[in-house]
């Protein structure tokens, strides 16, 4: 495969992974293992305990793994063949997965607080009408 190809699937696989490593460590859908886990890593008795389960909640963690997984499925290697191969794929695809995951929460920041100001004009707006009927 040529370098722009390599380069090509490199941003594409990293769209699923960081899609994944966000949904298991932030999204409601996974709140009450993720909580589980959070217990778990702050309160197991062994270091190894703890960090296995702490891997559940950190989205740059998690995207190690998550993308072990893809690089078996896809067998997707970048510059070079064989383990040189995979090891550059997956530090590049956990690098970009997570400039992903990093601009999707930004954005999604940004769009919270846009909300945030609208229910607080909403509100301000409620209680600046209920001050005139009082009249």
């Amino acid at each position: 495969m040529d370098i722009s190809h390599q380069i090509i699937h490199l941003f594409l696989l990293a769209i699923p992974i960081s899609c994944i490593a966000w949904t298991v460590t932030h999204e409601e859908v996974f709140r009450e293992p993720r909580e589980y886990c959070v217990r778990k890593s702050r309160f197991c008795k062994t270091i190894i305990q703890r960090k296995f389960f702490y891997l559940f909640t950190c989205e740059y963690c998690f995207s190690h793994y998550v993308t072990v997984l893809f690089l078996f499925i896809t067998r997707f290697q970048l510059l070079y063949e064989g383990w040189r191969g995979y090891l550059i794929a997956g530090l590049s695809l956990v690098w970009v997965a997570n400039v992903y995951m990093s601009l999707f929460g930004f954005i999604r920041v940004g769009m919270k607080k846009e909300k945030m100001d609208a229910d607080i004009e909403e509100l301000k707006l409620k209680q600046e009408k209920q001050k005139l009927n009082a009249k």
